[in-house]
């Protein structure tokens, strides 16, 4: 007989969507912390040749999302982007950007989420404030 696979690995291993597409890997997730890192290559960089910041918010909205859900998901819930917040601080054009997700509330139907992404040399690039909406599937 086959073992279920669990719904929190199951979900983490989504590497053909558009995690996999902007090339984020999940370094770790949990309902109290979820890291993440990206390494910057040309198809996520803007015109002006330093990462877009919609990738930030990407990044931002992933591991808020998967935060909650690992938290959500024994209970029947789900995880849902629900408002996203992003400033961009410091450009980057090369290396390497780790960010680092930790929650500031857990309630019943929101979860908020602040995000710090950092370059290379472990500068602040870029914060994120992420609500995500939990709801029971219909």
């Amino acid at each position: 007989m086959d073992e279920e696979e669990d719904p929190i690995d199951r979900a983490l291993g989504a590497s053909q969507a558009f995690d996999g597409l902007i090339g984020l890997e999940l370094t770790e997730v949990s309902a109290d912390i979820a890291r993440g890192r990206i390494e910057v290559h040309d198809e996520i960089l803007q015109p002006f040749g330093v990462v877009h910041g919609g990738v930030y918010a990407a990044i931002a909205e992933s591991l808020a999302s998967r935060g909650t859900f690992a938290g959500v998901v024994r209970g029947g819930a789900m995880a849902l982007g629900l408002s996203n917040n992003t400033s961009f601080l410091r450009p980057v054009s090369s290396g390497v950007i780790e960010s680092v997700a930790r929650p500031l509330h857990r309630g019943r139907t929101t979860w908020v989420w602040d995000v710090h992404a950092s370059d290379s040399e472990g500068r602040l690039c870029a914060v994120s404030r992420v609500t995500i909406a939990v709801r029971n599937p219909e």
